[in-house]
Formats: C-alpha cells, sequence, structure tokens
C-alpha cells in the first residue's frame, strides 16, 4: 500500500510538471501566434527569430543593429535600399540568403530590411 501511495504521488507530480512545462510553451508561442494572425507578417519577430544572432553582435562581419550603430549602415544605404533588399534575399559574403528564413517572402524581407536600418538611426 505504501508503495502503491508513492507511486501514485510520483506519477502525480510527472503528469504535473509535463501539463505545466507544456502550458508554459503554449503560453511564450501565443504572442508571435497572436501577432502573425492579427498583423499577418511580423518584421521585428521575424527579425528576432531568424537575424537577431548575427546580427547583434556583428557575428561573421554582419552590419549590427540597434541604437548607435547608424555609421555602420551608412555605407550600406549609399548603395540604396533595393541593393540591401536584394543581398538580403540573395546572400552576400558570409551571410546565407534571406539569412535562412526559408518562410520569408521577398517582401517579408525588405520589410526586416527596413526594420534593421529604422532601427540603427
Amino acid at each position: 500500500m505504501l508503495k502503491m501511495n508513492l507511486l501514485m504521488k510520483t506519477v502525480g507530480l510527472i503528469a504535473a510538471a509535463t501539463l505545466a512545462t507544456a502550458n508554459f510553451a503554449n503560453e511564450a508561442e501565443q504572442p508571435l501566434q497572436i501577432a502573425q494572425l492579427t498583423d499577418g507578417f511580423n518584421a521585428e519577430n521575424t527579425y528576432m527569430a531568424s537575424c537577431f544572432a548575427c546580427h547583434s553582435t556583428g557575428a561573421a562581419g554582419a552590419p549590427k543593429v540597434g541604437a548607435g550603430n547608424a555609421a555602420v549602415w551608412e555605407a550600406r544605404l549609399e548603395k540604396g535600399m533595393d541593393t540591401i533588399v536584394s543581398n538580403a534575399i540573395n546572400g552576400v559574403n558570409t551571410m546565407p540568403a534571406k539569412g535562412l528564413c526559408f518562410s520569408c517572402t521577398d517582401e517579408d524581407i525588405r520589410a526586416i530590411v527596413e526594420y534593421m536600418v529604422a532601427s540603427s538611426t
């Protein structure tokens, strides 16, 4: 009987932990899902998911994004926004095409680039 009570408590704790984790994961995904449903594509969310790792640190020469990085973007902007977007779509230097955002359309990439530039001035 004692072993059965211990077993039931253990099973109950595992079930509670599993449900709590599953619920937490769903809550973490909810804002992104809501943003996608209400606004369609969200450049900032997609930047955070696909571009942030390199563009927040400058990894492999990626132009940094954020306040104080306007100078990094000036030389690129001299070539024109269309060139920057084309490079982002097709890949340039060590950046793979579309920054590996396989679900992004060309218009999505343009919106992300515009967000990055605007966030850096």
